[in-house]
């Protein structure tokens, strides 16, 4: 095996091209023995082991047909050739001819063919019958779709026609195949509920507000690959990478490998920010462990020095960017220097202005980042620092630079044909965030919800899930949809069973850098299970039956029954859509690689480096909106807008500026500056269709909370094994990662009596949950790191004995939360933990 720097061997995360999966839950063992000797090139073609193909010329083994599909886990989007043998997968392959993904899946793409071959999928309609909701005892009956369909609808009409339309609400998910928000936007509009949400306020919403504020377009900024623009190598060609709050290698290792291929070349740098060692932070030149919470001081002392220093690129500042003189002065008013960062952060000074330095001087510069800078209560504010330091070093718009924040995809809302009936008027949609859900329905502020439907699990993903679960049990109505009995699905009236990914063709999963595949159907539906978009197709049909208000030709005609076929569906969206209308199916099914947005035409190569000052991206701008023709950054001034009176005078409705000013949450340890929640309500600057809580910022901090609760939590993904809750379905999954491991430091377990793989307990005001004590000296003595995605549902573990665990997001407090983007703060939560 040969390690990259470090010793890290990039087999660590990604694994050669055929991984085999059949049966219920076990993997079928294929030739990936030998994925190690496959690296030092002495595997046969089929990766098996040295003048041995396990499955050369086997009978039995030997595919029939091949599909080419996507992996529906991570934004990877990495091709599968799925083998099968009538009509049964048998091996899962990568696709060596993209030059990304060089033929590599990592463990999770064979849990694919888990999610379909599984004893504990939901196979048809149900209907609650009896018990308590949340109940595990709660019994349930299984129903046709139609009367699914029409118990759904009946119950929506029931809430419009008597003036309670905004009282229904709907969350979506990243599950979803692209564009069904679209139809949910749609049938909603329609109803006059405003409450059509999305999965943005517990995943990213925050870096795709803070691009679009400063650049114009919310969307990772630069590719994975080569340019077709230009032929060029975009993010492989970086000279330094700077990662804040992004474990890559365990949540996108596949595009991770591929950074590391490009470093080799480049000799690029690599510095990793996290509060804990990660394999991330192991491949990299430079690993910095911040307190929780602080990677707002570090990048405004970072960008201070880079000011103060002339570091800066002069040339580009001064053709391209608006407001970096009052940018200066604020820098120089607050006093946002290294020495400053370093006493809120816990880093050295020196370290700050080291990383800068570095930032600046290597031409080009990529920042990363994901969750970690998300899932905090300033994340709006750090993402627009993040995008002024790439704005004044020049690493924007160019090739191998730019904001690559993770999750902030191509290609926002699919368009459909405009609505031709009449739509009614809405009252303001519930507040930004956090999860309002469960606000709206115990307090009736500013009104109760009624009926939701979900296509995600916000028992286990929002915030202080007691209260959370505490508001599921008094909702009148709820629709849960899945693939499994997960933790919602107990309090649900109504249970939809939906498809997995390889039960569907079409546009399911997408690429951070903006870039979609089209995917064929592999294997025929499991039970009744529907894909989401007739879901929601079915209800709008039922809707039209049930109708006494609204013609049900309206109904139809605005869900036609030709965009049951997804292939109707995905050509009205190319059609409608700005810049979609090169990315036909056609064309997508021919490629390899995935095809990237903005693409307006068929001729066009689509957009690798966004603002590129290029023939194709001003073409591609254009297509967005002919305002922007001409323009390089599709702002109102065509520059970067670091500050405007505009945009100060905007942000301060919800008691922010233009200019960052610093604030953290309460729950670091250090007493910083922190802020208040008025009690009204106003309308959001970043989301205006909704409304917020405006805050005072620089309200003292103190350290009250850690007399009982010392120390700072985090959570966040277990391992590569595992993506959101779904993997927890998986009998890999399960065998692989079942256990929730609770880093903790060994001078901090040892203080608290704690050896390596005891049983904890870690306590928060909000609540408490269990783990298994891993002692890890790669985390600060102050943190400690609870794994999230596991949850009490999760039944597929009780084979290896795994227990079933409360949500880690109990621990979190749901009050303290981005006003601006609505993001939840999972990443600083006081607690303490004992040996349980």
């Amino acid at each position: 095996m040969k390690p990259d720097q470090n010793g890290v061997s990039r087999r660590g995360f990604v694994r050669g091209s055929v991984i085999g999966g059949a049966g219920i839950g076990a993997p079928l063992l294929l030739p990936v023995v030998a994925a190690q000797a496959a690296e030092s090139g002495s595997a046969d073609s089929n990766g098996g082991a040295p003048g041995l193909g396990f499955t050369d010329h086997s009978a039995a083994l030997s595919p029939d047909r091949t599909v080419a599909t996507a992996c529906q886990f991570c934004n990877s989007n990495c091709r599968l050739n799925v083998d099968l043998k009538a009509d049964r997968i048998i091996a899962v392959r990568g696709e060596d001819q993209d030059p990304v993904q060089q033929g590599q899946l990592c463990v999770k793409a064979e849990m694919m063919p888990q999610l379909v071959y599984n004893e504990e999928r939901l196979t048809t309609p149900l209907r609650r019958v009896s018990g308590a909701k949340g109940s595990t005892h709660s019994k349930f009956e299984a129903i046709s779709w139609d009367e699914a369909y029409r118990t759904i609808a009946a119950k929506l009409l029931h809430l419009r026609d008597t003036g309670q339309a905004h009282t229904i609400a709907n969350r979506t998910t990243g599950r979803l195949p692209r564009g069904t928000g679209s139809l949910v936007a749609r049938l909603f509009a329609m109803l006059g509920s405003p409450n059509n949400t999305d999965v943005g306020p517990v995943c990213n919403d925050a870096g795709g507000n803070a691009l679009a504020t400063t650049f114009g377009l919310g969307n990772f900024t630069n590719g994975y690959g080569t340019d077709g623009a230009t032929g060029k190598d975009d993010l492989g060609s970086a000279r330094h990478y700077l990662f804040l709050g992004t474990n890559q290698a365990e949540t996108h290792p596949v595009t991770f490998d591929y950074l590391l291929r490009g470093r080799k070349k480049t000799k690029a740098t690599l510095t990793v920010v996290d509060p804990r060692l990660t394999p991330t932070g192991a491949a990299a030149d430079r690993w910095v462990a911040p307190k929780p919470h602080t990677d707002f001081a570090l990048l405004l002392g970072m960008l201070h020095h880079i000011v103060e220093e002339g570091l800066y690129d002069k040339a580009f500042v001064d053709r391209w960017v608006v407001g970096f003189d009052e940018l200066r002065a604020h820098l120089a008013k607050h006093q946002y220097t290294p020495a400053w960062a370093a006493k809120v952060t816990g880093l050295p000074a020196a370290t700050i202005t080291a990383m800068a330095e570095e930032y600046a001087s290597a031409k080009p510069a990529a920042i990363f980042c994901n969750a970690g800078i998300s899932h905090q209560l300033g994340a709006f504010d750090t993402y627009r620092v993040l995008t002024f330091l790439a704005a004044v070093t020049g690493n924007i718009g160019r090739p191998g630079g730019g904001c690559n924040f993770m999750h902030n995809t191509w290609p926002g809302d699919l368009h459909l044909p405009a609505l031709e009936a009449d739509v009614p008027e809405v009252r303001e949609a519930l507040p930004v965030g956090p999860d309002y859900f469960a606000q709206s329905i115990l307090t009736s502020e500013p009104y109760q919800l009624r009926a939701i439907i979900t296509q995600g699990n916000p028992l286990v993903s929002s915030a202080n899930t007691a209260k959370v679960r505490k508001a599921f049990e008094q909702l009148d109505f709820y629709v849960y949809t899945g693939l499994f009995m997960e933790e919602p699905s107990f309090y649900a009236d109504i249970i939809l069973p939906v498809c997995s990914g390889l039960e569907m063709e079409g546009v399911y999963m997408r690429r951070d850098d903006r870039a979609i595949r089209w995917q064929e159907q592999v294997v025929d539906r499991v039970g009744e299970s529907r894909p989401d978009w007739e879901i929601w197709i079915g209800i709008a049909h039922a809707l039209a039956e049930l109708d006494t208000q609204r013609p049900a030709k309206e109904w139809r005609d605005a869900f036609p029954e030709r965009w049951m076929d997804y292939k109707n569906l995905w050509d009205d969206f190319a059609t409608h859509t700005p810049g979609v209308g090169g990315m036909t199916r056609e064309r997508m099914q021919k490629r390899v690689e995935p095809l990237r947005w903005p693409c307006p035409t068929t001729k066009h190569p689509g957009v690798s480096t966004l603002y590129l000052d290029h023939p194709s991206w001003y073409e591609a701008a254009e297509s967005l909106d002919a305002a922007n023709r001409g323009k390089r950054f599709l702002t109102p001034s065509g520059k970067v807008e670091i500050t405007t009176p505009d945009l100060d005078k905007r942000l301060s409705v919800a008691g922010h500026s233009a200019l960052p000013i610093f604030y953290t949450h309460p729950e670091v340890t250090g007493a910083n500056p922190t802020l208040a929640y008025s009690t009204k309500l106003v309308t959001s600057p970043i989301n205006p269709q909704a409304v917020t809580h405006p805050v005072r910022l620089g309200v003292p901090g103190n350290d009250d909370v850690h007399r009982h609760f010392p120390l700072m939590g985090m959570t966040g993904r277990p391992s590569v094994v595992h993506f959101a809750e779904i993997t927890h379905w998986t009998r890999l999954g399960e065998q692989l990662n079942g256990i929730r491991f609770v880093q903790i430091h060994p001078e901090t377990a040892k203080r608290s009596g704690i050896a390596d793989g005891d049983d904890v307990l870690v306590e928060s005001p909000r609540g408490a949950v269990t783990g298994t004590a891993l002692l890890w000296d790669g985390i600060r003595p102050d943190t400690i790191f609870v794994p999230n995605t596991f949850g009490p549902a999760q039944k597929v573990g009780d084979l290896f004995g795994d227990p079933r665990y409360e949500p880690a997001n109990t621990l979190p407090d749901d009050k303290y939360y981005d006003n601006l983007s609505g993001q939840q703060a999972y990443k600083c939560f006081a607690c303490r933990v004992v040996k349980a």
